[in-house]
């Protein structure tokens, strides 16, 4: 076999329990990179908080250097309240993690809702309900409400503060993240539910407009449309109906995180933030936790299953992707369980066992 092209891994271990669940990550990327012989080199740099503290930036030019040389990025996770007196502008999540997703442009965040039905108890809804889910959700990362100016805090003429912000998305922006959401529906179940407030807001009305006139373009893919508010409690009534789902900033923000509960955790879920090549950020959906950060009771999977989205959508190496995938569900079949999925009956791990549980499993193929 001949040897493959080398490409470059960064890695941004970030805040909270970001080094821990990470830690675990590496030693699986590291076994399957030898294994397969994937040709992958990795490297480290500072992100979020840890850049702050260390050279007073949460976004460091060295950082966004590394950032534009990789092939693909994986990130732990950014933020915590030691930051929170910071101008917004600088702290971890905006100076950081939304900067380097505006300049690299990874306008397409993919978040599968997978229940693995090792783990059907720990959802909070019914079995029945939940078994076989698939969910794929398309949020827009780069606009919307959360990038829209003008945007502040200022005092008005009777002296009292307001807040405000700007919602705002052009035909271009909507178009490339409904390509995206399309084309992932042809590969899946042929299912798209565009997710809106068209009802209420005219930003929506536009999306649900142009999303309307591509779906001309995809014959084979059976479109819906959904108000928030319904589709919030469709997910906790009847998930199953979903296939794909895109949405904007806010919203995907929103039911990724009310998804993430239908499969038992958050700490099970990984993500793909995409630019328009394919090259990508991946990172657990979880946030940094530092209530639990450096106890070594995090859940390392979500990061361990990004590891394998990110061999299989920016280093179409899906063979890899998949020992991973299958050796996570081999260590659920074991019954052993981090704090957040833990139920009775099962063996409770941590971090470090949970990681080299699925370095064992890698190895038994």
């Amino acid at each position: 076999m001949s040897e493959k092209t080398a490409r470059k891994v960064l890695m941004l271990a970030g805040d909270g329990i970001g080094p821990e669940i990470m830690a675990e990550a590496r030693k699986v990327l590291e076994a399957i990179n030898h294994s397969h012989q994937l040709n992958l080199s990795l490297d480290d740099a500072l992100l979020g908080g840890a850049a702050i503290d260390a050279v007073g930036t949460a976004l460091p030019d060295e950082t966004f250097e590394k950032c534009q040389a990789a092939d693909a990025i994986l990130l732990g996770a950014v933020g915590g309240p030691k930051w929170d007196q910071l101008p917004p502008a600088e702290r971890p999540e905006k100076g950081g993690l939304l900067e380097i997703r505006k300049r690299l442009d990874l306008f397409g965040n993919l978040r599968p809702a997978i229940l693995y039905p090792q783990l059907a108890d720990a959802s909070s809804l019914k079995p029945e309900l939940v078994a076989g889910l698939d969910i794929l959700i398309v949020r827009e990362l780069t606009g919307g409400i959360y990038f829209g100016q003008p945007r502040g805090i200022r005092e008005l003429d009777n002296g009292e503060r307001e807040g405000y912000n700007t919602y705002v998305y052009n035909e271009s922006q909507i178009r490339r993240i409904a390509k995206v959401a399309f084309e992932l529906a042809q590969k899946r179940g042929g299912r798209l539910c565009s997710v809106d407030k068209a009802n209420v807001l005219e930003v929506t009305m536009l999306w649900r407009e142009v999303v309307d006139e591509m779906a001309k373009d995809y014959p084979d893919v059976e479109l819906s449309h959904m108000y928030v508010d319904n589709a919030a409690m469709q997910l906790v009534r009847a998930p199953k109906q979903f296939d794909v789902v895109v949405t904007g900033n806010m919203f995907g923000d929103i039911l990724s995180d009310a998804a993430a509960m239908l499969t038992g955790s958050i700490g099970m879920l990984p993500s793909a933030s995409l630019d328009v090549n394919g090259r990508g950020m991946y990172e657990p959906c979880h946030g940094s936790a530092p209530d639990i950060a450096g106890q070594g009771i995090a859940n390392p999977l979500a990061t361990i299953l990004s590891v394998a989205m990110m061999l299989r959508y920016s280093l179409s190496e899906p063979a890899a992707a998949q020992c991973i995938e299958d050796a996570v569900s081999r260590v659920l079949d074991k019954g052993l369980r981090t704090a957040d999925i833990y139920s009775e009956g099962c063996q409770k791990v941590g971090t470090a066992q949970m990681g080299d549980a699925v370095l064992a499993a890698l190895s038994e193929v």
